[in-house]
């Protein structure tokens, strides 16, 4: 059994280029069981990229990714399946299938990876619905029915559905208004209390970040150079971090894609 004291999302000098463009360059970071993290940075910095190395989709060319003390690097093709069962990952502008309705995309993950049945499917995509606040007709609607941010909490929905333990968030509000943008957030900081689930959120948005936030990670120039609770974060003395938070997408900060 997992110790509570030990960190859920553990790494350790991560390194991953592609080609010569160096992305992550001995990042560490530490996730405990139940926190949220979110991670901020310039655009193309190597969030999206580090996600991926969480859940296992790419590895490392040096240092270690841990994720209650496995690393997936290690792990054979079965392993690597089941150890994502572990996670439940929304993915940038929700990523639904076009051709299915809302309440089939949200059952999709427990019918592959439950032995739920047909009943408790519809149980469990009801609840799912109502915790992002999509009830009435939304179920039965195609995805090109709804608007950006309805979308957005349909990925939710699916992301929750088979209860993981982990929640990944790429970048949830990007394209969103602002009005949008403040109910998103909201409705992931609810999803967070309810499930109590370990989650690692990747934005550039901040008012959302320091929302949802137990602790804002800065990355940049391939590591993580700056991590404390929002309050104290806004206060830090790096000057990366205040030109970050001035809404500066200028200078520094903006790197080559990633």
């Amino acid at each position: 059994m997992a110790n509570p004291a030990d960190p859920k999302i553990k790494i350790r000098g991560l390194r991953k280029s592609f080609g010569r463009k160096v992305v992550l360059d001995g990042l560490d970071l530490d996730v405990m069981p139940g926190e949220s993290v979110v991670i901020i940075g310039g655009s193309g910095t190597g969030k999206s990229v580090l996600l991926k190395h969480i859940i296992g989709l790419l590895f490392p060319d040096a240092g270690t990714v841990e994720v209650d003390g496995m690393q997936p690097a290690r792990l054979g093709n079965r392993q690597i399946t089941e150890f994502r069962r572990k996670f439940g990952m929304s993915f940038q502008e929700g990523a639904l299938f076009d051709s299915m309705t809302v309440r089939q995309n949200v059952a999709f993950p427990l019918q592959r990876l439950t032995r739920l049945t047909r009943a408790q499917i519809v149980e469990r995509v009801d609840a799912c619905l109502e915790m992002v606040h999509l009830e009435g007709d939304a179920a039965e609607k195609m995805p090109a029915q709804l608007s950006g941010g309805m979308r957005r909490r349909v990925g939710f929905a699916r992301a929750i559905a088979h209860e993981p333990e982990i929640l990944l968030f790429d970048e949830p509000t990007t394209g969103l208004d602002p009005v949008t943008t403040a109910v998103v957030g909201e409705v992931i900081a609810e999803i967070r209390e309810k499930t109590r689930a370990t989650t690692v959120t990747i934005s550039h948005d901040l008012q959302s970040a320091f929302k949802i936030g137990d602790r804002i990670a800065m990355l940049h120039g391939g590591k993580i150079i700056a991590a404390a609770p929002p309050r104290e974060f806004q206060h830090l003395q790096d000057p990366r971090v205040q030109q970050f938070l001035r809404g500066s997408s200028e200078g520094p900060l903006t790197e080559a894609a990633g």
